[in-house]
Order: C-alpha cells, then structure tokens, then sequence
C-alpha cells in the first residue's frame, strides 16, 4: 500500500474530496479509512491501477499500452520476488475480489 499511497492521495480527492494530508484526516478510523479506499470507483487513479494489476484476460492484456504494460509486468514482477506462486495465487485473488467490490 505505501508504494500506492500517492494514488490513494488522488483518488481520495477526486472521489470524495478528501485531502486525507491534514489534521482533520487524522481522527478517521482504520476501519472507516478501509471502507473509504473499497469504495473507490473504477474510475479513480488507483481503481485504473487496480485493473491493470488485476487483469487475467491475456487478450486484454495483449492490447495494453506500454505504460499499461509496465505497470502490469511491474506488480507481477514485484510480487513474484516476494511470494511464492501460490501464495501470489492467493493474493490476486484477494485483489480481483477487492476491484469487484469497488465496482460494485
């Protein structure tokens, strides 16, 4: 989540309005702060990140962007080095069930 924190930032503000860098920020909750980032829409900077990340239909895959593609190769590369493959099993699916969950 730290390495999305900036998209977490943006998205909080395009989406609610929220500047979650102030003081009045700091008295919400774990709890409320969680349900805020599961509702984030699709549309946000982090849910477009979400998808790409979470895609699993090679012929989607195949007509990313570079950048789509980078972003992509990057969360897969990044998570294989720190988990073995059915532990990243595991965790896309938790991350597919999170994207449906913020599509609603």
């Amino acid at each position: 989540m730290f390495e999305d924190w900036d998209l977490i930032v943006s998205s909080f503000l395009s989406q609610y309005g929220l500047r979650i860098r102030t003081k009045e920020f700091e008295s919400v909750s774990w709890d409320e702060f969680k349900a805020l980032i599961a509702g984030l829409s699709p549309e946000t900077a982090l849910g477009r990140v979400v998808a790409i990340r979470s895609e699993t239909d090679k012929d989607i895959i195949k007509h990313y962007t570079k950048d789509q593609r980078r972003i992509y190769d990057d969360w897969r590369n990044r998570e294989m080095k720190e988990m073995d493959e059915k532990t990243f099993e595991k965790e896309m699916a938790n991350l597919e069930k999170m994207f449906a969950a913020m599509c609603g």
